[in-house]
């Protein structure tokens, strides 16, 4: 959880004299990194980068923490879907580019919360509400926050913001595919799983594909590369972005 407390103690007499301390590394932070993709160079994840359009959009709205974290599937989505925002949460001081958006009217937020508190039962929506928006022509939005749970509910709680937008829970039988880090239950998604099932029920089958596949390549590259491993061949998933790709270059060039 972030301290948000912004008073500095006075440094403590004959701190000075004390050694300095060893410069902190994160876990794998000797490991050459891909420019492009972030994970290790001995699978890098770029050449199955695929672009897909959907009519939803993706904002993702992330605690500053998880920009730091290779294993953060959050940038996968904005990997496949070129229209994807990112904003990061501040409690004191929101991003001016998100609120100025969640006042234009051609776009419909919904931001993408459990409906398990009663205090906000009246805001909750189902997926028919974001079918309404779109034949009203509007853009539907997913906000999707990006963070631990418990710094989800946190940023949920503590951004005056959201608190005007209808809330949308995800109803899904998926099971977590995500291996990078433990979840407590698997029904618990990463933050990619999200979007892919809500592309999904949302009518953007292709997108939501496209990401499932993406997600999954994310998945085996990052896991192989943990015990110094080189996928050889492509997997099915990489097999069909190449796929993809291949039908994309044809089709560019008639």
């Amino acid at each position: 959880m972030l301290d948000d407390s912004t008073t500095a103690s006075p440094q403590a007499e004959g701190a000075a004299a004390r050694p300095p301390r060893r410069e902190f590394k994160a876990r794998g932070s000797f490991v050459e990194r891909c420019e492009g993709c972030n994970l290790p160079t001995l699978n890098c994840l770029c050449p199955f980068r695929v672009e897909a359009q959907s009519h939803a959009q993706v904002w993702l709205l992330t605690h500053p923490l998880e920009h730091h974290k290779p294993t953060n599937t959050g940038r996968l989505i904005g990997d496949v879907l070129p229209a994807t925002r990112v904003f990061t949460w501040q409690r004191t001081a929101p991003d001016e580019a998100l609120l100025a958006l969640l006042d234009d009217p051609r776009y419909a937020p919904f931001v993408i919360f459990p409906d398990d508190q009663p205090d906000y039962a009246e805001r909750v929506v189902g997926m028919q509400a974001v079918t309404t928006v779109t034949q009203q022509a509007r853009i539907p939005v997913f906000i999707i926050i990006d963070g631990t749970w418990r710094q989800a509910r946190r940023i949920f709680r503590k951004s005056p913001y959201l608190d005007r937008l209808p809330v949308l829970p995800l109803r899904t039988q998926r099971q977590t595919r995500y291996r990078l880090r433990k979840p407590a239950s698997q029904a618990h998604l990463c933050t990619a799983e999200v979007a892919i099932e809500l592309l999904r029920q949302a009518g953007d089958g292709d997108a939501a594909a496209v990401l499932d596949d993406y997600f999954d390549a994310f998945n085996d590259s990052y896991a192989s590369s943990r015990t110094y491993h080189k996928i050889e061949q492509p997997t099915a998933a990489m097999r069909r972005l190449l796929a993809r790709q291949g039908r994309l270059s044809a089709s560019a060039t008639e």
